[in-house]
């Protein structure tokens, strides 16, 4: 049975999805780095960050001091490019946080902010070897087929996919090579605080060993963004016609 997600202001919504969508709505429709002055969804937001911050109750409070108003804002982190909810508090100080783990009303587990932590390890080096990927391979036009479906792609239209291993499993084999299968050691990761729009390593020996561990075993190649993602993972050690190699620099 869905879970309905109330607010502290009344508001109300029969599932998770529903929820989530409400304030995708609302992030959408204002201007970047503009303060959000629509009464309801100033409020519906407030309503939000409460809930956030009942759900992290043994990190920093996002509303701190207060908050004086919403904006939204490009966020860059270790998954790209993404818009996200800041939050500029009466003192001047500002910070992010997450729709979706707010409507969720759960901490981010930690096996996610390691995963996290992983990808931000190795995000410039695959931004590197996607650049040259298409540099090598593309057409006239800067395009190459994707992998699965042989539709031709631009570089903006392209995601670097982990065919085999996966990421995921990837990750799962570097923790248990360090023996971290159970729990993560306090200190391997970043706590949580203002302007931190990803997790990552505290000590880079750790993000440079999961860099090396990462380019001796990982498969890559492109595929489409809208690619059905389940299919590509799906699919058992495909064959690569043109892999995405990285660089051993």
């Amino acid at each position: 049975m869905a879970k309905t997600i109330t607010l502290s202001n009344g508001r109300e919504w029969k599932t998770q999805k529903a929820a989530e969508q409400h304030f995708r709505e609302i992030r959408d429709r204002h201007p970047l780095r503009t303060p959000i002055d629509d009464a309801q969804d100033h409020a519906d937001l407030m309503a939000l960050l409460e809930r956030f911050d009942a759900a992290h109750a043994e990190e920093d409070s996002k509303i701190g001091c207060g908050v004086d108003y919403f904006d939204v804002r490009m966020n860059f982190s270790s998954g790209g490019a993404t818009k996200g909810f800041w939050v500029i508090r009466v003192d001047g100080t500002e910070t992010d946080f997450s729709f979706i783990w707010a409507v969720k009303g759960t901490p981010k587990p930690e096996a996610q902010e390691f995963s996290d932590a992983c990808r931000a390890a190795v995000m410039a080096d695959l931004h590197a070897a996607k650049r040259e990927f298409f540099a090598k391979h593309g057409d006239a036009d800067g395009c190459v087929p994707c992998e699965i479906s042989g539709k031709l792609v631009s570089v903006d239209d392209a995601h670097v996919d982990h065919a085999y291993p996966t990421f995921g499993a990837l990750v799962q084999s570097f923790k248990a090579a360090r023996q971290w299968h159970q729990a993560i050691p306090s200190g391997v990761l970043t706590r949580p605080q203002d302007n931190q729009t990803t997790t990552t390593f505290v000590d880079p020996a750790v993000a440079d060993a999961f860099r090396v561990f990462h380019h001796a075993a990982a498969s890559l190649r492109v595929i489409a963004k809208d690619q059905n993602l389940s299919m590509a993972a799906g699919q058992r050690r495909p064959k690569i016609a043109r892999p995405v190699l990285l660089s051993t620099a």
